[in-house]
């Protein structure tokens, strides 16, 4: 089975220059715990999550600084620069096990360096449960 076959194929991406604010409602609109950061030209240039995103919160002193978090950081500021991608025609498994040793929840399905998908331990576990795997 390839990765195309139980990816994703809507996916939000959100700019380095967007506010963490605009991440934490797209985050909750799309109702996803992570998001591709990308470029002006559309290339994934890293990864933020609802865990990026909570992290920075606790780093916050107090009420000022988690509205200026919100309101005036930028996404380049807390996400993860890398990120980890793999190709539609890729094995599910290949996938699984990329997965397992870097210790992420989703990679984003690429296609040259355009976003075409996500794939994550969910949708896998997801095929597993119904037979599909």
């Amino acid at each position: 089975m390839t990765v195309a076959e139980l990816m994703q194929r809507e996916v939000k991406t959100v700019g380095s220059d967007a506010s963490v604010q605009e991440v934490v409602v797209t985050l909750a609109d799309a109702h996803v715990s992570g998001l591709p950061v990308v470029d002006a030209g559309g290339r994934v240039i890293g990864v933020v999550s609802s865990s990026d995103v909570l992290t920075a919160e606790a780093e916050a002193d107090d009420a000022d600084a988690r509205r200026e978090l919100l309101e005036n950081t930028a996404v380049r500021d807390i996400m993860t620069p890398q990120s980890f991608t793999v190709s539609p025609d890729d094995d599910i498994r290949e996938a699984a096990r990329q997965m397992l040793y870097a210790d992420v929840h989703r990679l984003f399905v690429t296609d040259g360096e355009r976003v075409v998908g996500v794939i994550s331990t969910t949708d896998i576990v997801r095929a597993v449960a119904n037979g599909t795997l």
